[in-house]
């Protein structure tokens, strides 16, 4: 066997391509006006379910019950509030790219992710639209690796005819070789 069969050379780190020079494409603002209204509506809708529970005139509630009113509706204003500034800010820094050989995403607020799934790799796309995202027009984009068991990843809050158009470029390129 001679020692040109087989070669490892270092890669030059400085040569290697910046993730943050990818031209980033943000979700739909929809998706974040969406979440904020449907933690508004929980909120108000749990609240007025605690408050009719203990202000009812029918039945007798028991004191320790009364008394544990102000701290359930505080917790459910404190978790209205914490869960209304995560998606007002964390919900605009959702965002994608999709180049010719694959898909990066990019999310989080506190802890910052960016994952990157070559097309090659991909093994099925589904879209998936709830009963609220259809009424806002809303599309989420799921990329299930081969040999994953769950999604890769998705990428929520994208318009249909958006989704449906990188779920069709993705079926179109995913069986070509890289070039």
């Amino acid at each position: 066997m001679t020692e040109d069969a087989f070669s490892n050379h270092v890669v030059d780190l400085e040569a290697l391509p910046a993730i943050e020079e990818v031209a980033m494409q943000a979700i739909s603002p929809r998706y974040r006006v969406v979440n904020l209204a449907v933690t508004v509506f929980l909120v108000t809708l749990l609240m007025a379910i605690a408050s009719a529970v203990r202000f009812q005139p029918w039945v007798d509630i028991p004191e320790a019950l009364r008394e544990a009113y102000p701290v359930v509706a505080g917790l459910l204003l404190a978790y209205g509030v914490v869960s209304f500034g995560y998606h007002f800010m964390a919900d605009k820094r959702i965002r994608f790219a999709v180049r010719q050989q694959d898909i990066v995403l990019q999310s989080g607020l506190f802890f910052c992710k960016t994952v990157c799934q070559p097309i090659l790799r991909v093994q099925h796309v589904e879209l998936k639209r709830g009963p609220i995202e259809r009424m806002a027009g809303l599309s989420k984009l799921q990329v299930f690796s081969a040999g994953g068991a769950g999604h890769t990843f998705e990428i929520p809050g994208l318009p249909s005819a958006t989704a449906q158009k990188i779920r069709q470029f993705i079926l179109d390129h995913k069986d070509l070789d890289a070039k």
